[in-house]
C-alpha cells in the first residue's frame, strides 16, 4: 500500500514537471525576439532617434505609440473604416475648397460639395489615424509623434460646444469641414459626414490574441497585424456609450417624467407622454419643435420623421431601429441627435417588420414640398403632420395573413350581479374587415366566461383600466396571453382617460359621426346586451384608443354588431377550449393536432375566419344542424361539384377585407388629403378596387353555377341569405357595368399612375359601389359559407376511419328526465378520436351509451376508471369532440351516432394528456 502511494506521488510530480516545461517552452516561443524591433532595446527608430516607451499613465496625458518595426508592409496599414486600396485611388477633392473667386458667393456645386468629400488619411499626417488609443500598436514600421494631442481624457466622448465627437483619436475636428446643419436637408448624411467607426467591428472576436511583453496584441509575423485587445475594448465601450447616451437631459432615465411631471415609479405614471422643460423649446429649431411636439404625446410609438426623400428615427426610437433592423446609427438628424433612417422606397417594408416585432409605428409626413415652404417665406419650415399609427392589433396590410386581428377593450363592474359575481363589458374591433362588436358577460370567481371570450376571439391587444380591473382578472389575462402561438399585448391605461361614462360615449359617437355608415344603427347593437352602460364604457375605451391612433375613418365607416359569448350555442369555457385543443395544441401552442386544423380545408382566408367562428359557437337547434348536414351529403354525392367549387374558390382574394378597405377609402379625411402621398394611395386604391370587382365576378359565377343545381341550392339557401342576382335590380347587372367601367378607365390597374381626372372617376365608381355594400356583403358571406361547408364535406370524405351522419334528436324527444319520461341520449358506436392518430393507425374504437332511448335504457352517468396510460383521457376527449362535431353540422368519426343536443361541455384538469406521445398524468 505504501509503495502504491509513493508511485502515485511520483507520477503526479512527473506530470506537473512536464506541464511546467511545456508552458515555459510555449511562453519562450512567443517572447523570443524574432525581429530586431522586438529585442529588449527595441526603442530606437531607423533614424536613430529615441522613441518613448509605452506609457502606463493615460488619463489626461499625452500618449505616444510604440511600433513594431518591419512586422508588416506599410501598404497593409489599418486605417479606421478604410480597407487597403487594391487599385490606384481616384482623385480626392481637397478639404479646403474655396468659393469662386468672383466673390459672388457659393456656386450650386459648392453648396452640395460636402456630399462628395472623402478623407484621405494617406496624405494627411494629422488625419483620423494620427491619434490612436494608448494601447494600440502602429504597423507603419516607424514611430510617429503627433504634433497635437487631445487634452481631454479618454472618457470624454461628446463635446456640446461644437457638437463633435472626441474619442480615442477617431475624429480630428480640425480636419473635418465645419458645415452647418440644415434641418430639412433630405436624407441622412453621406459616409464622409458620419461618425467614423474603426475597422475593429469587422475583426472576428473569436480570433486568438497573443501579447508580447509590452502588452501589444498581434499575430505572428506571417499574418497582418491586429489592433490591441485593450484598444478594441476602449472603442467598443465608446460605441456603446455614444449609442446609448442622449444629449437631451429630459430623456435621461434618472430624470424622465410624463406630461404631468410624474416619475416611472408613480402608479399614475403615463408612459405615453413625455415632459419637456419650457426652456428646451426655446433652444430648438423649427423642425425639432415639430418632432418633439408630436413625440412627447406618443412616447409609446416609433415615429418616422419625413425629411426630404427619407424617413428617420431619432434618439430612443433610433436605438430600436438599430437593434431590430441593424441600421447604422449616426449623429445627425434634427438638432444633431442620434438617428437612423431609410429612403422612402423602403419605408413600407420597415414598418411591416417593426410591427411584426410588436412595436407601434407612426409616420410624420410632409404636407408640402420645400419649394412650397419657401414660397411662404425664406425662413418657413416644411409643414408636417402625424398621419396614422399602425400597431399589431390595428394592421390592415394585405399581407397580414388569414387570421383575424382583434383589438379588445374590457371594462369590469358589479352592476347588480349577485353572489359576488362580476360583470364585464367589452368591445373589440377588426380594423381590416371594418367591423366592431360590443357585448357583456356575467362571470364568477373562476373567470370561465372571460376565458371563453379571450379564447374565442384571440385578441392581439387588450386595453383595460390599470387600477379598475381586479387582480384576478388581470391574472386571467396574463394566463391566456401565454396560450397559443401569437403573443397577447396587455395595454393598461390610466383611469378616466379613455374609459369614460356611458353618457359621454353617446355624445362622442353622435358628435363625431362614428358608425354613421354602419349597416344597422349603432344603438341597435346594444338592444340585446344585458349590461348596456358597461358595454358603452368599454366601447368608449376602444374609440379613444383608435382615435388616438388616427383611425377616425374606420370608426365612421365600420359596422357595429352585438356579440354573444354563450347565447344560442353549445357552451364551452376557456379552459375547455384549451384542454380539448380546439385551436392550439398543448405542445407548442400551434395549430397542429387541433380540431380547427382537422376541419380546415377552406380555400379562402375569409372562409377560415368563418370556420373559427362556427367552431366557437356550435348550434343548439336541430333544424340548423340538419340544414348543414344536408349540404354536406349533397356535396359528397356530387364529387364533380366539389372539384369545380374548389377551382372557383381558389381564385378568390380576401373579398371581406378588400370590401372594408374600399369602404374606408370613400371620403377619407386623413391620408388622401396629403398631396405628397395621395398619388401612392390612389394607385393602391385602383389596384384594390379592380381586384375586388374581379374577385366578385369569380364568386358570382360560382353562385350562378350552383343555382342550376336545384337540390343543392335549395339546401344551401337554408344556411345563408342570398341577395337578388338576376333581374333589373340584380347584382349581376351592376357588376357587369363596374367591370366595363374599370376596364376602360384603368386597363393597367396593377401599375397605374392616377391623374386628377381619373381620381375623380375612381371616387364616383367607389361611391356607386358602396351604395350596395350590404348586398355585396351578403354575397361574400354566402361564398364563405359555401367554402366552410365544402371543407366539412372534404373532411368527411377524406377520413381514414368510419364517418357517419349524426342523428340529432328533435327538441320534443329530448324530454327532461326530471319529468320521469326519459331524458337526453348519447349513443355512439365505434367512436374513434379524429386526429389523435398513432404510428400504427387508428386508435381502438369504443362504444359510448348514455341515457335512455326507444331501444333500451342505459345509465346517465359513467365512472371511467383504469390504469395510467390506459386511454381514459383520449376517450373523454373523443366523446366531447364527437358532440362538438355533431352540433357543428359535421359528420362524426364513428359507425353510428344518436344524441340529444348538449348545453355545455366540461373537462377535467388532466384532460391535456398526450397519450400517443407517451405522456399522461395520474
Amino acid at each position: 500500500m505504501y509503495f502504491n502511494k509513493n508511485l502515485t506521488s511520483l507520477k503526479a510530480d512527473s506530470c506537473r514537471s512536464t506541464k511546467m516545461q511545456r508552458q515555459k517552452s510555449i511562453l519562450s516561443f512567443f517572447q523570443k525576439p524574432s525581429l530586431p524591433s522586438q529585442s529588449p532595446d527595441a526603442g530606437e527608430k531607423n533614424d536613430g532617434r529615441q522613441a518613448p516607451l509605452f506609457s502606463a499613465k493615460q488619463n489626461n496625458q499625452n500618449v505616444f505609440q510604440p511600433a513594431i518595426h518591419g512586422l508588416v508592409d506599410t501598404s497593409l496599414e489599418i486605417r479606421g473604416t478604410d480597407t487597403p486600396p487594391e487599385k490606384v485611388p481616384c482623385q480626392i477633392l481637397p478639404v479646403n475648397i474655396k468659393e469662386n473667386e468672383g466673390g459672388k458667393g457659393a456656386t450650386l456645386f459648392s453648396s452640395i460639395m460636402h456630399k462628395f468629400i472623402k478623407f484621405d488619411d494617406r496624405e494627411k499626417p494629422n488625419g483620423r489615424n494620427q491619434v490612436h488609443s494608448a494601447n494600440a500598436c502602429s504597423t507603419s514600421g516607424t514611430f510617429t509623434i503627433p504634433k497635437e494631442l487631445p487634452t481631454q481624457g479618454m472618457d470624454t466622448l461628446y463635446s456640446e460646444k461644437d457638437n463633435g465627437i472626441i474619442s480615442n483619436g477617431m475624429v480630428d475636428q480640425t480636419s473635418v469641414l465645419n458645415i452647418e446643419s440644415v434641418d430639412d436637408v433630405p436624407g441622412p448624411h453621406t459616409p464622409g459626414m458620419r461618425l467614423l467607426v474603426p475597422r475593429l467591428k469587422r475583426i472576428p472576436e473569436d480570433v486568438p490574441k497573443f501579447e508580447d511583453k509590452n502588452g501589444c496584441s498581434f499575430l505572428n509575423s506571417s499574418k497582418r497585424a491586429k489592433p490591441l485587445q485593450d484598444s478594441a475594448s476602449l472603442i467598443k465601450n465608446h460605441e456603446e456609450i455614444s449609442n446609448s447616451i442622449s444629449k437631451f437631459e429630459w430623456l435621461d432615465p434618472a430624470r424622465i417624467r410624463d406630461a404631468n411631471g410624474r416619475r416611472p415609479n408613480d402608479p399614475l405614471y403615463d408612459k405615453k407622454t413625455l415632459y419637456l422643460p419650457p426652456d428646451a423649446f426655446k433652444k430648438m429649431s423649427a423642425s425639432q419643435k415639430q418632432y418633439w411636439t408630436v413625440k412627447s404625446q406618443y412616447m409609446d410609438v416609433l415615429l418616422f420623421f419625413k425629411v426630404g426623400k427619407f424617413y428617420e428615427l431619432y434618439e430612443l426610437d433610433a436605438e430600436i431601429g438599430h437593434k431590430e433592423l441593424d441600421w447604422k446609427m449616426t449623429l445627425s438628424g434634427v438638432g444633431k441627435c442620434r438617428q437612423v433612417g431609410i429612403s422612402e422606397s423602403g419605408i413600407d417594408d420597415a414598418v411591416e417588420k417593426l410591427v411584426a416585432c410588436g412595436y407601434k409605428v407612426g409616420r410624420v409626413e410632409q404636407l408640402e414640398t420645400s419649394d412650397q415652404a419657401k414660397s411662404r417665406g425664406a425662413n418657413s419650415v416644411i409643414q408636417r403632420k402625424l398621419v396614422q399609427v399602425v400597431t399589431p392589433s390595428t394592421t390592415t396590410d394585405r399581407n397580414m395573413g388569414p387570421d383575424a386581428v382583434y383589438l379588445l377593450a374590457i371594462k369590469e363592474g358589479n352592476y347588480g350581479v349577485d353572489n359576488g359575481a362580476t360583470a364585464y363589458g367589452f368591445a373589440f374591433a377588426d380594423c381590416a374587415a371594418l367591423r366592431v362588436w360590443v357585448g357583456s358577460i356575467n362571470d364568477d370567481a373562476s373567470h370561465a366566461a372571460l376565458g371563453a371570450l379571450l379564447m374565442q376571439i384571440s385578441p392581439k391587444e387588450v386595453i383595460y383600466e390599470n387600477r379598475e380591473l381586479s387582480r384576478s382578472a388581470q391574472k386571467e389575462l396574463r394566463k391566456y396571453s401565454l396560450i397559443g402561438s401569437t403573443a397577447l399585448q396587455l395595454s393598461p391605461v390610466l383611469p378616466g382617460t379613455d374609459f369614460v361614462d356611458a353618457s359621454e360615449v353617446r355624445n362622442l359617437i353622435q358628435s363625431k359621426d362614428y358608425f354613421k355608415r354602419s349597416t344597422n344603427p349603432w344603438n341597435c347593437a346594444l338592444d340585446s346586451i344585458m349590461h348596456r352602460d358597461l358595454s358603452l364604457c368599454a366601447l368608449g375605451g376602444l374609440i379613444g384608443h383608435l382615435s388616438r391612433l388616427m383611425f377616425d375613418d374606420i370608426l365612421r365607416n365600420a359596422d357595429i354588431l352585438p356579440y354573444q359569448v354563450y347565447k344560442g350555442c353549445l357552451r364551452m369555457d376557456g379552459q375547455t377550449l384549451v384542454n380539448l385543443e380546439i385551436f392550439s395544441n398543448s405542445a407548442n401552442g400551434g395549430s397542429s393536432g387541433t380540431l380547427f386544423n382537422y376541419l380546415d380545408n377552406c380555400m379562402t382566408s375569409s372562409g377560415k375566419r368563418l370556420l373559427r367562428n362556427w367552431i366557437c359557437h356550435p348550434l343548439k337547434h336541430a333544424e340548423g344542424i340538419n340544414n348543414r348536414l344536408d349540404v354536406i351529403e349533397n356535396l359528397m354525392a356530387r364529387s364533380e361539384i366539389m372539384l369545380v367549387t374548389a377551382q372557383y374558390l381558389r381564385k378568390l382574394p380576401d373579398l371581406e377585407r378588400m370590401l372594408g378597405r374600399i369602404k374606408v377609402s370613400f371620403q377619407a379625411s386623413g391620408s388622401l388629403a396629403l398631396p405628397l402621398i395621395s398619388k401612392k394611395l390612389l394607385k393602391q386604391q385602383v389596384k384594390v378596387f379592380r381586384s375586388l370587382v374581379k374577385g366578385l365576378r369569380n364568386g358570382m359565377d360560382l353562385l350562378l353555377l350552383l343555382l342550376k343545381e336545384e337540390q343543392l341550392i335549395s339546401s344551401l339557401s337554408k344556411n345563408f341569405k342570398l341577395p337578388e342576382l338576376h333581374g333589373s335590380n340584380g347584382l349581376e347587372r351592376f357588376l357587369v357595368q363596374f367591370e366595363a367601367a374599370v376596364d376602360s378607365e384603368f386597363p393597367n390597374y396593377q401599375n397605374h399612375d392616377v391623374t386628377d381626372s381619373e381620381a375623380g372617376m375612381l371616387s364616383v365608381l367607389i361611391e356607386l359601389f358602396i351604395e350596395k355594400a350590404t348586398q355585396w356583403g351578403e354575397v361574400i358571406h354566402a361564398i364563405n359559407c359555401i367554402d366552410v361547408l365544402r371543407s366539412f364535406a372534404v373532411t368527411a370524405s377524406m377520413s381514414c376511419g368510419a364517418m357517419c351522419r349524426p342523428d340529432i334528436l328533435p327538441d320534443s324527444k329530448a324530454i327532461s328526465f326530471c319529468e320521469g319520461k326519459g331524458g337526453p341520449v348519447l349513443k355512439i358506436k365505434g367512436l374513434w378520436h379524429p386526429f389523435a392518430l398513432g404510428e400504427s393507425g387508428l386508435p381502438v374504437p369504443n362504444d359510448v351509451f348514455l341515457g335512455e332511448d326507444s331501444d333500451s335504457q342505459y345509465p346517465r352517468t359513467v365512472l371511467l376508471t383504469g390504469p395510467n396510460m390506459g386511454g381514459k383521457s383520449t376517450l373523454l376527449r373523443a366523446t366531447c369532440l364527437a358532440v362538438i362535431l355533431a352540433q357543428l353540422g359535421c359528420f362524426v368519426p364513428s359507425e353510428k351516432c344518436v344524441l340529444s343536443l348538449a348545453d355545455m361541455i366540461f373537462t377535467r384538469l388532466g384532460a391535456t394528456d398526450r397519450i400517443m406521445t407517451g405522456e399522461s398524468k395520474l
